[in-house]
C-alpha cells in the first residue's frame, strides 16, 4: 500500500466515525426534545397521545381542585382551554389567572398528565413561550409589562 492510500484509508475511516458519532449524538438529542405548544396549537395540531410536550398559557379562574397531592385545572390561551392534572406539590407562585408551563403527556381522553410544573417567578416574568402564544392570541395587556396577560 502507497503512502497516499494509507492516507486516503486513515481519511475515510476518521470520516466514517466521525459521521457515526454525529449520528448517534443527534439520535439522543432527538429523544429528549420537548416541544412547547398552546391550547389552540394543541387542538389544531393534533397532538397524538403520549407524546410528551410542553404546554403554556394561565391557569384559568376558578378551575383549581385540590386533593391531597392531586391537583386539576385548566389552562388556557384565551382561545382553547385544556384540562391538566398533576400529582406533586405545586409551586409556590402557582395561582389562577398566573402563567405556568407544564411539561408532560396527553392522555386517550385529552386531559394533560404533567409531571412537571413551573410558575413564574414574579410579577414581570413570564416564559417567552408562553407571552408568545398569548400574543398570537390576542391576550397579551402590553402595559403591564413584560409578562401582563389580561
Amino acid at each position: 500500500m502507497t503512502r497516499r492510500q494509507r492516507r486516503l484509508t486513515l481519511i475515510g475511516i476518521s470520516l466514517a466515525v466521525l459521521g457515526l458519532a454525529a449520528a448517534l449524538a443527534l439520535s439522543a438529542l432527538r429523544e429528549s426534545i420537548v416541544f412547547f405548544y398552546s391550547p389552540t396549537e394543541i387542538a389544531e395540531k393534533g397532538v397524538a397521545p403520549g407524546t410528551r410536550i410542553r404546554i403554556g398559557g394561565l391557569v384559568k379562574e376558578a378551575s383549581l381542585q385540590k386533593n391531597g397531592l392531586d391537583a386539576r385545572f385548566e389552562v388556557t390561551d384565551g382561545a382553547k382551554v385544556l384540562a391538566v392534572t398533576y400529582r406533586g406539590v405545586l409551586p409556590d407562585l402557582f395561582r389562577e389567572k398566573q402563567g405556568i408551563v407544564a411539561e408532560g403527556a396527553l392522555d386517550a381522553s385529552g386531559v394533560f398528565r404533567a409531571d412537571t410544573v413551573l410558575a413564574k417567578h414574579d410579577e414581570n416574568y413570564m416564559p417567552k413561550e408562553v407571552a408568545d402564544a398569548l400574543k398570537k392570541q390576542g391576550v397579551w395587556h402590553e402595559d403591564k409589562g413584560k409578562g401582563g396577560a389580561k
